[in-house]
C-alpha cells in the first residue's frame, strides 16, 4: 500500500480551482479537530505545510475545506 500524502483542500467562495496544501501527519491530526470550526467562524489560522512553510488562511473566504489523501486515484467527495 502506498504511503499516504495528506493534504488540506480548500474551495474558495469566489470559485476557481481548489487550493491544495501538503501536510505532515501531525498537522493533519491538529486540523482534523478544528477544521469545521475554522470554516464556521471564518477565522484566520496558520497552517504548517509539509515543506515547513507557514501559510495564513482566512477561512472567511473558504466555501469548503477538507482533508484528503493525494494518493487516491478515484475521487468521490466524502468517500475513501
Amino acid at each position: 500500500m502506498a504511503d499516504q500524502k495528506p493534504a488540506l483542500v480548500l474551495h474558495l467562495a469566489a470559485g476557481g480551482e481548489p487550493l491544495l496544501f501538503a501536510l505532515t501527519a501531525e498537522e493533519t491530526e491538529r486540523l482534523a479537530k478544528d477544521l469545521s470550526h475554522f470554516v464556521r467562524t471564518g477565522s484566520v489560522q496558520t497552517v504548517q505545510t509539509k515543506d515547513d512553510s507557514e501559510v495564513a488562511i482566512n477561512f472567511s473566504h473558504v466555501a469548503a475545506a477538507y482533508l484528503d489523501d493525494l494518493n487516491r486515484k478515484t475521487r468521490v467527495f466524502g468517500l475513501h
